[in-house]
């Protein structure tokens, strides 16, 4: 794969070591939290730990988590603010009390965050660029429902987007209407690109009157658009490339009318001409018993 060529030398060394240290860790830990939980020996029993850090669009640190789980439930977290640990149950304190009496357990943990982690997230990036940096513009569509007792619903969706950071806004006589929308989450539609729908109820015959503007990334401006009957499972998508070509079709489209007028013949037909793999890595960092 061409991440696992990327790495810097002696990464796979130095990371099997880390997990085989942290193996023995997790271990005295698991024995530790059975008998918090007053749990016999025997049985399976999970500990997991969960961490990341987000950066910005410049890629400095923005934020940071750190936490825990025993057997599929939240044990414990750490608050970076403050440098102590979060009990998410009455047998966390125990950890919470150990953890918090050697503070540099808890600074360790909030260093890895805001400088390797983040220094990870930038190698990643610059390893799978040609994915992970990419821009896909969204398709959008405005479809029209009606419930059993007249209620119309105007629903705005937009798929096949990347990055997932997308804003669906539904406008009435082009003044926000946020109080009267519902929507979903963006959710990955699975192939490498997300989804997201945006919906508004109103009485019929009033559609037009509601636009929905999208703004995302990939495109050069935000775009609106409205429910029409004739057209409303056709797809728009609208980019920088997109809009481009059918600037250059209206011109050329023009061209041609403007001939056949003055030419009195028949005008030429014009044709327009038509025209990555992401970095995996693992990384471990401070273990700490519980």
């Amino acid at each position: 794969m061409e991440g696992v060529e990327q790495v810097e030398p002696g990464y796979w060394e130095r990371s099997t070591q880390i997990m085989r240290a942290a193996t023995q860790n997790y271990r005295v830990s698991l024995e530790n939290l059975r008998g918090y939980f007053n749990q016999s020996a025997g049985g399976v029993h999970t500990y997991q730990r969960m961490y990341g850090c987000e950066v910005s669009p410049d890629l400095t640190f923005q934020r940071g988590f750190y936490q825990y789980a025993y057997d599929g439930q939240d044990y414990i977290a750490l608050d970076t603010e403050t440098l102590t640990w979060t009990a998410a149950v009455p047998q966390a304190v125990n950890s919470k009390r150990t953890w918090e009496a050697e503070r540099s357990i808890s600074e360790r943990h909030k260093a890895y965050l805001e400088e390797t982690c983040v220094q990870r997230v930038k190698k990643y990036l610059e390893m799978g660029k040609e994915t992970l940096m990419r821009t896909d513009p969204p398709k959008a569509r405005v479809t029209r429902h009606t419930a059993p007792h007249g209620e119309v619903t105007l629903r705005c969706r937009a798929q096949d987007f990347y990055p997932k950071e997308i804003s669906l806004t539904w406008l009435r006589d082009g003044e926000e209407q946020p109080q009267d929308m519902e929507f979903i989450e963006t959710r990955p539609a699975g192939d490498g690109t997300f989804q997201k729908w945006a919906a508004v109820q109103m009485t019929s015959g009033q559609e037009g009157r509601y636009t929905c503007r999208v703004q995302h990334e990939g495109l050069s401006e935000p775009f609106t658009l409205q429910w029409e009957p004739q057209s409303s499972s056709t797809w728009l998508i609208v980019g920088a490339i997109a809009a481009g070509l059918l600037l250059l079709t209206a011109v050329i489209v023009g061209v041609g009318i403007w001939r056949r007028k003055h030419s009195g013949g028949k005008g030429g037909d014009y044709v327009p001409a038509a025209g990555n793999d992401s970095a995996k890595g693992s990384d471990v960092s401070l273990t700490a018993k519980a």
